[in-house]
């Protein structure tokens, strides 16, 4: 598995934020160290993502349970 370079955000819930563009892939880590890969995530949402006041709450809204997650660290 290959990691996506993440930039830190600001958030309660998550610690880092990564996008492949090619791949449609975002790749979030969580504070607890968990880190997920969503695909077919459009570009747009990954930057609405990253530009939000509330990252934790887009997160929630807009890709959580919207697009297919893998597990890729324990």
């Amino acid at each position: 598995m290959i990691f996506l370079e993440r930039q830190s955000v600001q958030s309660c819930i998550l610690r880092s934020v990564g996008y492949d563009d090619s791949m449609k892939n975002l790749e979030i880590e969580f504070h607890s160290g968990l880190v997920y890969q969503y695909s077919g995530v459009p570009t747009k949402v990954y930057n609405d993502l990253i530009s939000s006041s509330a990252v934790g709450k887009y997160f929630s809204d807009k890709v959580r349970n919207r697009f297919r997650a893998k597990l890729v660290t324990v």
